[in-house]
């Protein structure tokens, strides 16, 4: 069931996860679309006893769901897409686009700008063109380009303002200039997709680049006499690192690892998902490219390449506190807080704190999700007794 709270509610009885910690028996209360630090003696109370409330989830790497793709999708396909991320818990989502035509990703660059606008969308995120061909993972090797900073920056134009990440192998010719030049409009450079060398990678981030693309996927393994980009981008604070934690494109060990080395304050949690995310198995289209699902796993139906994945944040959080063994609060600071503090929206997201938009996920006691508000509005609302 969904619908808008009332005016004035009081979610009590919950384990509140708060940026000082978890509070047992805590409140949260909403004023119309906000959080409040009080409420009047006339609000709605939901006894949320047993259950965990967090904030809403904040996806920073999202090609699609639903069967709906952010990439060719229309307008309405692309706001079915957010309404299926939504119902898993992710209140704000930034749209990813994969390797195309430069004229073809400038138009989708300016579809997707009116939805951020509207408040729909937190972002766009050009995931390719400029990537290595070494590294191309699902991306058509016939489109890719060197990053030249005059074509990135035709791109983050065609965001009208919108831009707010593009992934790049700063390892081709013109990398640097182009990292350079996206920290200067505060659009983050992300290091991913890449055969850079350790040296290489260390660059960039001098640069001015601040996050690794689904660290460890589409980039040379680590080895102890060529470390490569893994340990430059794991060693350095200056580096947020996005995880996939969907049990298919890291080993639990591996997941550890990032957490071990960079610490909760620097990891991101995302989806990397595609069109079959919360939509089922089958045939997708990825860009110009064919991929099949089966058993929840995406591959391109040429040459198996991994193709983004089916995962959803509610299912990333529970894998990472339930088969990770990630204390809840890390989790909440990487699925929340820290892509927010990197989108530059953590005023009004990615915490429960007053004033803020009652964006919130309610969790039950196995980290099911129970219940998804955003801006005090039910997407779905918990079931009570």
């Amino acid at each position: 069931m969904a619908g808008r709270a009332a005016d004035s509610t009081v979610l009590a009885g919950a384990r509140v996860v708060l940026p000082t910690g978890t509070v047992e028996d805590g409140r949260v209360t909403v004023e119309s679309t906000r959080i409040s630090d009080s409420a009047p003696e006339d609000a709605r109370v939901i006894d949320l006893t047993g259950h965990w409330v967090v904030p809403g989830f904040v996806d920073m790497h999202n090609h699609g769901g639903g069967g709906a793709s952010f990439t060719s999708g229309t307008v309405d396909e692309v706001l079915h897409g957010i309404r299926t991320h939504r119902e898993h818990g992710t209140t704000t989502l930034v749209a990813s686009t994969v390797t195309d035509d430069m004229d073809f990703l400038a138009q989708r660059a300016g579809i997707l700008s009116e939805l951020v606008e509207q408040g729909d969308l937190a972002g766009i995120h050009f995931e390719g063109p400029f990537i290595s061909p070494c590294r191309k993972g699902a991306h058509s090797e016939q489109l890719l380009r060197y990053p030249d900073p005059a074509e990135v920056r035709k791109l983050v134009d065609a965001g009208r303002g919108a831009a707010r990440m593009v992934t790049l192998a700063t390892e081709l010719p013109g990398g640097l200039d182009s990292v350079r030049l996206l920290a200067d409009l505060g659009v983050i450079a992300a290091i991913g997709h890449t055969d850079a060398t350790y040296e290489q990678t260390v660059e960039a981030i001098d640069a001015g680049a601040t996050v690794a693309t689904h660290l460890f996927n589409a980039m040379p393994p680590l080895a102890h006499r060529e470390p490569g980009p893994i340990a430059a981008l794991l060693e350095d604070d200056r580096i947020t690192v996005e995880l996939i934690n969907d049990g298919t494109h890291l080993h639990p060990a591996v997941l550890e690892l990032a957490y071990r080395h960079k610490g909760a304050g620097r990891v991101a949690l995302i989806t990397d998902a595609m069109d079959a995310a919360g939509f089922g198995d089958g045939l997708y289209d990825l860009g110009p490219l064919a991929v099949e699902v089966r058993d929840g796993v995406a591959r391109l139906v040429e040459g198996g390449s991994i193709a983004g994945s089916t995962l959803t944040l509610d299912t990333a959080f529970r894998r990472a506190v339930t088969i990770d063994r990630i204390p809840v609060e890390d989790v909440v600071r990487s699925i929340s807080a820290n892509p927010a503090r990197l989108l530059g929206v953590d005023d009004r997201v990615g915490s429960l704190e007053p004033g803020k938009d009652a964006d919130l996920v309610v969790l039950d006691e196995d980290f099911v999700l129970a219940g998804v508000m955003r801006k005090g509005e039910w997407v779905i609302e918990p079931k009570t007794a």
